[in-house]
């Protein structure tokens, strides 16, 4: 058995499990996270913004399923699923026909669901939640790829760019750098000079970037997604500019030291708001939202004051610090000896030693 259908198997064996814990007679997963999740980095996206795709998993106790209509059946059998799932297909204008082979498949007994959508569909409990936000081997080896490509290809990218382009054209230029290998532009943003010290969430628009930009990723292959903010100028930058950036990276410093096994996400929260304090910026942590947990969604948990959610060992994790005109961002995973691994790290681009890890700068395209 091949190292993805032994992933398969151990997930449909915790699916089982939760079956058998809540007496359900059977689980719907829905979402493109919990298709990925199920199917070891399968996709059921066609539409890239949808929260659900064109198939989705039913798992009971003796039996897997995808589910799928006429349209997607063969191209999902030939280029998407795994062995492990048998594949049930109904006309694309009969919903009801899928329905009726759930109700059977499950003896018309309560079922679970990530996206419910009847009175018989219930929530799915957290404990399978929590196994979906803490990785597997084979899922940390898919995810170190994914962060390979997508930190290649914003440098790939932020080298070349030109003041002149517009922000839609650096945003363009990202997204085909993340498409050539492999990868969803699920989120592109781009701010330049005159929008970057004005939005935290600068969406491109037809302006000019002028002598500064910042692009951010969201790039997503296997399911998983690769989290990155890197800044381009054109000529030196302001020694103004370059104590927020280092502002940034030490308070980045501070979140990054208390990523451990254990610790809830409040604690790291809060020691953010002090240490944007310590720094002069009080009002810093109510100006955008922090980061947190990730892996199968851009965010599996945004922190705040209130999330008392631990983390855990083989969870990813992606802070975004930020203040106006300055942010950093990359993608971690919490390894077994409590040191964290960037996955969307890139030599290539330039970068300096902070509290012993290598963390970006800005790129100066003189």
């Amino acid at each position: 058995m091949n190292s993805v259908n032994q992933e398969i198997s151990l997930k449909l064996e915790l699916i089982r499990q939760t079956l058998n814990e809540t007496e359900a007679q059977g689980l719907r997963l829905r979402g493109t996270d919990w298709f990925a999740w199920a199917t070891a980095g399968g996709s059921n996206t066609v539409l890239l913004t949808a929260e659900t795709g064109v198939a989705e998993v039913l798992v009971t106790a003796q039996d897997a399923w995808v589910l799928t209509d006429e349209i997607e059946a063969q191209r999902l059998q030939d280029e998407e699923l795994p062995t492990n799932f048998k594949l049930h297909i109904n006309p694309w204008a009969d919903i009801n026909a899928r329905e009726a082979f759930v109700r059977d498949a499950t003896s018309g007994g309560m079922v679970l669901s990530d996206r419910s959508l009847s009175h018989v569909e219930k929530q799915l409990p957290t404990s399978l939640i929590n196994h979906k936000r803490v990785l597997l081997p084979t899922e940390i080896e898919r995810y170190r790829q994914v962060g390979r490509k997508a930190s290649e290809a914003m440098t790939e990218v932020l080298k070349v760019a030109q003041p002149t382009w517009t922000e839609y054209q650096l945003a363009g230029a990202g997204a085909e750098a993340l498409w050539a290998r492999g990868l969803h532009p699920a989120l592109t943003l781009v701010a330049g000079e005159r929008r970057l010290p004005l939005y935290r969430h600068a969406t491109a628009t037809k302006e000019e970037i002028g002598k500064e930009a910042m692009m951010v990723f969201c790039a997503r292959g296997y399911g998983l997604y690769a989290n990155l903010t890197r800044f381009v100028c054109f000529g030196k930058r302001p020694e103004a500019q370059a104590k927020l950036h280092q502002h940034i990276r030490e308070i980045e410093a501070s979140v990054l030291n208390l990523c451990q096994p254990g610790k809830p996400l409040n604690t790291v929260y809060e020691t953010l708001a002090k240490t944007y304090q310590q720094h002069g910026f009080p009002n810093a942590i109510r100006e955008h939202h922090q980061g947190g947990t990730t892996g199968y969604l851009a965010r599996e948990i945004v922190a705040n004051p209130n999330t008392s959610d631990t983390l855990a060992q083989n969870m990813a994790v992606a802070w975004n610090p930020s203040l106006p005109g300055a942010k950093i961002e990359d993608t971690f995973v919490i390894l077994e000896d409590g040191k964290l691994e960037n996955l969307t790290f890139d030599a290539n681009f330039p970068h300096v030693e902070v509290e012993g890890r290598l963390r970006p700068v800005v790129l100066e395209n003189l």
